[in-house]
Order: structure tokens, then C-alpha cells, then sequence
């Protein structure tokens, strides 16, 4: 749809819009209301259960870990394991309490959005759905939620403190209690809690009235041009919604900066400790104060530099290590400005952490059923998988060896940035802003660097794949037919390197819920796959989405962004591998 032209075109199509608004408002609002009380319980109860009945194993495996551990040094291990019921304590306080707060929200928001997602483009008997639509799905994403928290608790829990016990010292020099600093540190982090604090909390009150009025101007300038988040017809409710929430996104900041500002005043105890000086953890305390305020000036778009002094608190420190200098270090990468999306001709591309991440993840399936036809998967595997403990290869070392894929594909098409199969180039412009995203995009960046730097002829690219896939499994490598290694022991030893870097990056993707949960899919998948091949069938497997694909699917986060009809995904699956 066209945004219209003309003032009083714009000023018609606002006074039109505001009726439709407020009422899908009010009919989401209330069942917002009824199915509350009722997805609130099922997430706290769940959850709550899930808590309490996990305490002892956590208990005991986290002592048992911490024990065995040779990160950490005798002292250390003991002033953690007494200590370690006050964790315990505030985990069952803060998760109970986490999990009712957000069954509330979920319960009440999850509704209000699936009812003006109910009018989106493509939908047929809207009526109905405006009624239907975060129901029943409101009540089965509940169920899902539980699920993940579980996956998490225990899943991640336990691959967390697997890796816990298997990290050796970094240059053979285990952490230990320094005694002598830990009197000067706590008095530090007291003083920093004491002086941040309060001034924080004021300097976020006082941008906060910028921050409000602000947001607003931008949100309805862009509503009457029908720009930015207005643009397309099916963002107009979601970004009308904004506006009206926009007063408690604002109260949210400032409650967030008052719970910040207590960790980052706390801080000051880390720095005392750690440079063995107390006069730094003082000068700490006075830059936490110029570092929050550069920082919200960044995002508030206000003029740089802040009023306070930043004092060197490191003994080799270069720049100053904040936020807000992170945020325009990764920003420097970019020839300019991001560029607002407030028209059509605007061909910069924004993509989403979630979109990416589907994308990245979208060929494991066809791979996957690939390496079943060539016997790399075998059955022991798919057992091994669906155990608790899991298998390597089709855990860790499937999502590698597509990754890796997609970093050849890179290399080999000389692009700067990550190529993606459907022809997406992920570049420093275009890439995702969350800063959460780039722990692991930069990776993935110097990874393909390193590759490119390697010069890898067809032959070390198969080796390198399969060395991936069978994560460096030494008597599968013997009996798979992958090619002999690299002559130089240098080189044989880089793409060793390379491939322990992607299986470690792969498994702290693999620690998410969302992984877990939808990973077993995959499992039944190669198991009817392999039981085909077995059988001797010769019908291509016919499903109609991928499954690894579906660990960040839009339906898990309800989207429905994907176009392709099940005919043709059934002819790409029958293409690209036929079971005999």
C-alpha cells in the first residue's frame, strides 16, 4: 500500500485509522484480561516447580563442578561452595518472582498483538480471527514457554558446568582469593553503589522528559507522513500501540538506569581488585558517571561528550572502556549514519537477529538428510541424540558444518561481508544492531577472514567440513572417506583450529531454548530418514518445513513471513536428496 499524498490525504487516512485502532485495542485488551490470570499461573506454577525441583541437583552439581574445575583455586572453590546456598536462595527468589511477573505480561500482552496481527496482510475471515487469534495460541505458547525454561535449567545448566570442569587455567595460572584485596574491594563497591546511585537516577530523571517527548514527536511525525515503523499497513496498529506505550518504554528506562547504575557503582569493588590499587577503584567510581552519561546521550541522539570527568582507572588502559565507546567502535565500521527507513527508495537492508539466524540455519535439514544418504550419520548418532547427554555430531557438529558452508560460500564468491543461501549479504551495514547479536557475528567475521587467509583448495575445504561435522572424532575420521589431511603440519593444525572455533561458537548457540526444544524434531527427522534408507524406500520424505530451520521459525515467535507454498518446498526437499 501507497502512503498517500497530500496533507489532507494524510489527515483523512489518520482519522480513519484511529477508530479501527481503538477497537482492535479494546478487544485485545479484553481477553488480555481473561486469559491473564490464567497463562500467569500455568508460567509461575510451572516454572516455580521447575525451580524447586531442580534446587538439589543444582545444588550438588555446582558444587560437584566447581570442585573439579581446574580454573579455580582452592581458596576460591571453598568461598564459592560456602556461599553458594545464598545463590541458591536469591535463584529461587528471583525466578519465582520472574516467572509470575512475566506470565502477567505474557498473558495479557501476548493476546493484544495477536489481535492486530489478526487484520495483517494475506488473512481471510478477519472477523473470526480478530476474536480467535491469541487464544488458544496464547495458551499453548504458555506451555512452550515452561518448556524452554526447563531446557534451559537443565539442558544449558548442564552443558554449562560441563565446560565449567573441562577449562583448564589460562596460562597454567589458576584464579585464587587475593585476601588482602577483598576488604578495600567491598568498601569500593559500597562507595561506587553510594555515589552512583543517586546521581544516575537523577541524570535519568532529568533526559527523561526528552527521552518522552522526543520518541513521541518521531513516532507521530512518521504516523501523519506515514514513514519509519507507519510505513507498511500492518505496522500502523503495532506502531500506534507505541505511542500510547511510549510513556512506560520511558519509565522503563529510568527504572532500568536505577538498576543499572547499581551494578556499574559495584563495579568499582572489580576494579580494586583487579588493577590492586584502591585509588583506581576512586577514579572508577567518577568515570562510571561520565560513561552512563556519554552512553544515554548516544542513544538519546543528544550532543557527545558528557560534564563529568573520565580519570584513567587502569593501569594499561588505552581508551576508555564503556558502552558507549563500545557502541561507537562498532559503529565507525559503518561509512555513515544509519539511515532511517522512512521511504521506499531506501535500499538499506535491517535485518533482524531472528531472520538471521533462520537464514544461518535453514540448510541443516538438507544437509542433514544429506549426510544420512552418505552413512556420516548413522544410527548410533540419532540414538546418542536422543539422550540426555546428546550426540556430538548431530548436536554441535551438524549446525557447524552448515555455518561453515555458509562462510565458504563467502569466501569463495569474494564478498566482504557473510553470504547467505538465499543470496543475503551480511555486511557491517546492514548486519543486526543488537548488541547481543554481535558476541556472535564478529566471531563469524574473523573466522571467514581466517579462511579467506588459508587460500583452501576443494580438497582441504572437504576435509575441513567433515572435520567440522565429525568434531575431530579421530577414528570416524579414519573410516569416513573424507580425503587425506593436509601434508603440512601447520596447516593441518590451522584447520584444526578453525573447526574447534565454529563447534565452540555453535555450542553456545546450542545452550538456547529454543535449540533444545525443536532440536529433537530434527532427531525424528534423520531417524525416518535413515529408517527409509534402511527399508529400501524410495519416496522422498515430504514435510513442510525444515527443522532446524524451525528452531528460529516465525511461528516460534508468531511471524509468518514465509512465502513458499508446501508444493514447493516438497520439490526442493525431493531435489535436493532422494532416500533409495
Amino acid at each position: 500500500m501507497e502512503a498517500p499524498k497530500g496533507f489532507l490525504a494524510t489527515l483523512w487516512n489518520f482519522i480513519c485509522f484511529l477508530p479501527y485502532f481503538f477497537g482492535l485495542l479494546l478487544l485485545g485488551t479484553i481477553k488480555g484480561i481473561v486469559f491473564c490470570p490464567l497463562i500467569c499461573l500455568i508460567i509461575a506454577i510451572v516454572n516455580s516447580s521447575i525451580i524447586l525441583g531442580l534446587l538439589p541437583f543444582h545444588g550438588y552439581w555446582t558444587c560437584y563442578s566447581i570442585v573439579r574445575t581446574k580454573l579455580l583455586g582452592p581458596f576460591l572453590k571453598l568461598f564459592i561452595c560456602v556461599f553458594l546456598p545464598v545463590v541458591l536462595i536469591l535463584w529461587v527468589v528471583v525466578g519465582i518472582v520472574g516467572s509470575s511477573i512475566g506470565g502477567v505480561l505474557y498473558g495479557f500482552l501476548s493476546p493484544i498483538f495477536a489481535t492486530f496481527d489478526a487484520v495483517g496482510k494475506g488473512k481471510t475471515n478477519v472477523f473470526v480471527h480478530c476474536f480467535y487469534d491469541g487464544t488458544l495460541s496464547t495458551i499453548s505458547g504458555s506451555f512452550t514457554v515452561v518448556r524452554d525454561f526447563y531446557d534451559v535449567c537443565f539442558h544449558s545448566y548442564v552443558s554449562l558446568m560441563e565446560d565449567l570442569r573441562q577449562k583448564g587455567p589460562p596460562n597454567g595460572k589458576y584464579y585464587e582469593i587475593r585476601f588482602l584485596y577483598l576488604p578495600p574491594a567491598l568498601i569500593a563497591a559500597v562507595l561506587g553503589f553510594i555515589v552512583d546511585f543517586p546521581v544516575i537516577s537523577l541524570i535519568a530523571l532529568c533526559k527523561s522528559p526528552y527521552m518522552l517527548f522526543k520518541g513521541w514527536r518521531r513516532l507521530f511525525h512518521d504516523l501523519i507522513g506515514r514513514e519509519g515503523p507507519f510505513l507498511e499497513t500492518i505496522c500502523v496498529p503495532f506502531a500506534g500501540l507505541a505511542i500510547l506505550l511510549w510513556p512506560l518504554a520511558t519509565v522503563g528506562a529510568v527504572l532500568g538506569s536505577m538498576v543499572s547504575s547499581i551494578f556499574l557503582g559495584a563495579y568499582a569493588g572489580v576494579i580494586v581488585y583487579q588493577e590492586s590499587s584502591f585509588w583506581f577503584g576512586l577514579c572508577y567510581i567518577i568515570a562510571s558517571l561520565s560513561i552512563y552519561d556519554e552512553y544515554s546521550n548516544d542513544v538519546l541522539d543528544m550532543p557527545e561528550g558528557s560534564c563529568f570527568a573520565r580519570p584513567k582507572y587502569r593501569q594499561n588502559l588505552k581508551e576508555p572502556i564503556s558502552n558507549a565507546g563500545s557502541l561507537s567502535e562498532s559503529d565507525s565500521l559503518k561509512p555513515h549514519r544509519p539511515a532511517r527507513m522512512d521511504s521506499l527508495t531506501n535500499t538499506r537492508i535491517d535485518l533482524k537477529p531472528l531472520e538471521l539466524l533462520e537464514g544461518l540455519f535453514k540448510e541443516c535439514r538438507r544437509h542433514g538428510e544429506k549426510m544420512v544418504s552418505e552413512r556420516l550419520i548413522t544410527s548410533k548418532d540419532i540414538e546418542e541424540a536422543k539422550l540426555t547427554k546428546g550426540s556430538r555430531v548431530i548436536g554441535i557438529g551438524l549446525p557447524a558444518y552448515c555455518l561453515l558452508q555458509t562462510l565458504l560460500r563467502s569466501v569463495n564468491n569474494n564478498r566482504s561481508g557473510i553470504l547467505l543461501s538465499d543470496n543475503t549479504e551480511i555486511t557491517a551495514t546492514n548486519r543486526p544492531k543488537d548488541t547481543f547479536f554481535d558476541w556472535f557475528l564478529n566471531p563469524f567475521l574473523i573466522l571467514k577472514e581466517q579462511i579467506k587467509s588459508e587460500n583452501l583448495s576443494e580438497e582441504e575445504e572437504d576435509y575441513l567440513g567433515k572435520l567440522v561435522l565429525l568434531c575431530g572424532d579421530p577414528e570416524r575420521l579414519k573410516i569416513s572417506k573424507i580425503g587425506s589431511p593436509p601434508k603440512s603440519d601447520r596447516k593441518r593444525a590451522e584447520l584444526d583450529a578453525i573447526a574447534r572455533r565454529l563447534q565452540g561458537i555453535t555450542k553456545s548457540v546450542s545452550r538456547y531454548p529454543t535449540f533444545r526444544r525443536l532440536f529433537e524434531n530434527l532427531v525424528n527427522i534423520l531417524s525416518e530418514d535413515l529408517a527409509k534408507k534402511s527399508n529400501g524406500g524410495t519416496q522422498p520424505i515430504r514435510r513442510s518445513k525444515s527443522a532446524l530451520a524451525m528452531i528460529f521459525s516465525n511461528k516460534s515467535f508468531n511471524r509468518n513471513t514465509s512465502n513458499m507454498s508446501d508444493q514447493e518446498l516438497q520439490s526442493t526437499i525431493a531435489r535436493d536428496i532422494e532416500i533409495a
